[in-house]
């Protein structure tokens, strides 16, 4: 479709500075820059987000994709949990699964049991589920070989 432009994911967290132990320190991404708690910003209303919280917005970065993640703090009030099933999660291709995988679980969060990945075009890999700190989905896989 002609005039349509992926600008990034978000995720709510309750604490951006424990959320980019996960982010930054284990997955990577870099961050672009961190927005200080704006009272009119647009995130109240369509996060249905209590006015009471405050709200900071952390826009993170890749070597070769900038801006394409994003992490919205909401502190000051208890978030509600996470409904499940999940409704979404951020999918990430990952050079070391292994050493992602350590590190997460070293910080206690949920690794799920590794599944071999078979993508539609034949070609197999590795995917593995992880939780972060306010139950946000995160999925990250890495491709083996080519397409047989």
């Amino acid at each position: 479709m002609a005039g349509i432009r992926f600008q990034r994911g978000n995720h709510v967290v309750a604490d951006l500075d424990k959320a980019l132990t996960f982010y930054h320190d284990v997955l990577g991404f870099d961050v672009t820059y961190i927005l200080p708690p704006n009272p009119d910003s647009y995130s109240y209303p369509v996060f249905a987000i209590p006015r009471e919280a405050v709200m900071r917005f952390c826009v993170l970065s890749t070597e070769t994709q900038a801006r394409v993640m994003a992490l919205t703090e909401v502190a000051n009030i208890a978030l509600p949990a996470v409904p499940h099933p999940r409704r979404s999660a951020i999918v990430l291709e990952i050079d070391d699964p292994d050493a992602v995988m350590a590190k997460a679980r070293a910080l206690g969060l949920t690794v799920y049991d590794e599944q071999v990945l078979r993508t539609n075009d034949g070609r197999v890999g590795r995917e593995i589920g992880i939780v972060d700190f306010d139950d946000n989905l995160v999925v990250i896989y890495k491709i083996l070989g080519e397409a047989k």
